[in-house]
């Protein structure tokens, strides 16, 4: 299979922090032909602690965690950034992956959209959304989430880890 990685940085845009260090990293289509298969990889690869369902639709993100978001099903546009972000048009079997302080939203989505999430080894989102008094302890809280030790699509070797060095 030929993927075709995307990796992009979004800056703090003075309401949400995103992250100074870590890039997004898209993986379009990885697991468009078996997407019953997404919690599968990501709990094989230590990001467990998974749900289904949808994104929120206003703009939130998580200073103590990176997230995984794959598409079950259905298609939606993802506003990940801030205001000022990237929009993103995901489809059945893309992969996302957001580090800590990222802050995403839906901006629509087809009625059957649904994704897995999950977290490096488990670990319990917080809830961010912009509020500039949690602004300081969140960017102190981002810089301490280390990089996890596999990538959620491809394991110990994947291209997360190439990408994402601290």
């Amino acid at each position: 299979m030929d993927i075709q990685i995307r990796s992009f940085f979004v800056q703090d845009d003075g309401e949400v922090p995103n992250n100074p260090d870590l890039p997004v990293v898209v993986y379009p289509g990885v697991f468009a032909e078996r997407p019953d298969g997404l919690e599968p990889a990501f709990s094989r690869h230590q990001w467990t602690g998974s749900w289904t369902g949808g994104i929120y639709d206003y703009h939130h993100y998580h200073s103590n965690t990176h997230e995984v978001l794959g598409v079950q099903s259905g298609n939606a546009t993802v506003l990940v950034g801030g205001d000022a972000g990237e929009r993103l048009d995901l489809q059945v079997g893309d992969v996302i992956v957001l580090p800590a302080g990222t802050a995403h939203m839906l901006i629509e989505a087809s009625p059957d959209f649904a994704v897995v999430g999950a977290y490096p080894n488990g670990t319990t989102p917080n809830m961010r959304e912009r509020n500039p008094t949690d602004r300081t302890q969140s960017i102190t809280e981002i810089r301490s989430v280390p990089v996890p030790s596999m990538d959620p699509v491809f394991g110990e070797d994947g291209p997360l880890l190439h990408k994402w060095v601290k």
